[in-house]
C-alpha cells in the first residue's frame, strides 16, 4: 500500500511539473519582446537559443500548437491515469474524491497559475532557455502538427516584426512615464516623425527674403552691401529671370576684397547649387544634405521657378525645438 501511494505521488510530481513547465514555456512566449529577440540574434557571438527562438517565433501558431498539445498531454491525460491509478489505490470512501480535489486545485495553482504568472515575468530567459528543446518537440510532433495545419491554415501564418509610427510615438511616451528614457530623448524621437510632415517649403526662406547678387557686377561695386548684410551664403543671379548662376559665401567674397581682387565678379567665386523641389519631405532633405559641404539648397517650384533657399540648420531646428510653424 505504502508503494502504490509512493508511486502516485511520483506521477502527481511529473504531472505537475509538466504542466508547469508547458504553462510557463506559453506564457513566455506569448511575453517576450520579439524586438529584444530580433536584436540578440544580430550580435556577434549570437547568445544561444536566440536563433532557435527567432524561428519558432516566426511560426508562433505553429510552435503554440506544439505546447498546447503537450500541455493537455500532461493535464488531461496525466490526470485521467492519475483517477484511474488512484481509484485503485483508496478503492472507495472518502479518500478519494479529496485526492481529486487537491490534484485540481494543484494544477491550477501549480501548474497553471504560477507558472504562467513566472513566464510572463521572465519571459526572456524562459523563452531562451526552452528554445532548444522546443524546438526538438516542433520537429518530432511535425507529422501531426502538418495535417492539423491543413485543416486549420491560420496555424502557419507567420509572426513578422512590424510596427507604426503611433505605435513608436505611444512607446516613447510609455518609456518617459516609465523613466526608462530621458525627456528630451521622448521629444526628439516625436520631432522626427515631424520632419515627415514638413516640406522644404514650410522650412524655407522665401525668396523675398533671400540675399542675391548680381553675377555680372563687380566686387567693389557689391562692397557696400556685403559688409551691411551679414548672410552667410548669397544667391548669385543671371540677367534672366530666375537664372541662378551659384551660391557665393561672404566671407569668401569678402576676402578677396580685402586681397585687392575688386575686380572679380561673384561669379568668379560662386560654388555649383543643388536645386530642391518645395514640395520634398524635410527627412529626405536632411539626408541630402550628406552629400556637399554648404549645406544649403535653392528651393524651386514646379515650373522650376526659385522660391526660397533652404539651409541644414533649418531642418536641425525642427529637431531642436526651435522651429516653430507660425514662424513662417
Amino acid at each position: 500500500m505504502n508503494s502504490d501511494i509512493l508511486f502516485l505521488t511520483i506521477l502527481v510530481v511529473v504531472v505537475l511539473i509538466g504542466s508547469a513547465l508547458c504553462s510557463g514555456v506559453e506564457a513566455a512566449l506569448l511575453a517576450v519582446n520579439p524586438l529584444h529577440v530580433h536584436e540578440l540574434t544580430g550580435k556577434q557571438p549570437p547568445v544561444r537559443g536566440a536563433k532557435k527562438l527567432a524561428k519558432l517565433r516566426h511560426k508562433l501558431g505553429r510552435t503554440l500548437t506544439v505546447v498546447t498539445i503537450t500541455n493537455n498531454t500532461f493535464n488531461i491525460f496525466g490526470s485521467l491515469m492519475l483517477g484511474g491509478y488512484a481509484t485503485f489505490v483508496f478503492k472507495s470512501g472518502i479518500a478519494l474524491p479529496v485526492f481529486s480535489i487537491t490534484l485540481t486545485i494543484l494544477v491550477l495553482l501549480l501548474g497553471e497559475i504560477l507558472p504562467k504568472s513566472i513566464g510572463t515575468k521572465r519571459s526572456l530567459q524562459i523563452a531562451l532557455a526552452s528554445a532548444p528543446m522546443l524546438y526538438v518537440l516542433n520537429s518530432l510532433m511535425r507529422p501531426l502538427t502538418i495535417p492539423l495545419e491543413h485543416l486549420l491554415p491560420v496555424i502557419t501564418t507567420e509572426n513578422e516584426i512590424s510596427t507604426d509610427e503611433e505605435e513608436i510615438r505611444q512607446m516613447a511616451r510609455l518609456g518617459l512615464q516609465k523613466g526608462q528614457i530621458e525627456a528630451d530623448e521622448a521629444a526628439m524621437i516625436n520631432k522626427v516623425f515631424q520632419l515627415n510632415d514638413l516640406t522644404a517649403r514650410d522650412l524655407m526662406t522665401p525668396r523675398v527674403s533671400v540675399p542675391t547678387l548680381d553675377g555680372s557686377l563687380k566686387l567693389e561695386k557689391l562692397k557696400n552691401n556685403l559688409i551691411l548684410n551679414n548672410s552667410q551664403w548669397w544667391v548669385v543671379l543671371g540677367k534672366e529671370v530666375d537664372k541662378i548662376l551659384g551660391i557665393a559665401n561672404r566671407e569668401r567674397l569678402l576676402t578677396a576684397l580685402l586681397q585687392g581682387n575688386n575686380q572679380l565678379t561673384p561669379i568668379d567665386l560662386c560654388e555649383a547649387v543643388e536645386f530642391v523641389p518645395e514640395m520634398i519631405r524635410a527627412d529626405r532633405l536632411l539626408t541630402s544634405f550628406n552629400k556637399d559641404k554648404t549645406g544649403i539648397r535653392v528651393v524651386v517650384d514646379e515650373f522650376g521657378g526659385f522660391v526660397g533657399l533652404i539651409r541644414a540648420e533649418a531642418v536641425l531646428d525642427v529637431l531642436a525645438g526651435w522651429w516653430r510653424k507660425s514662424n513662417k
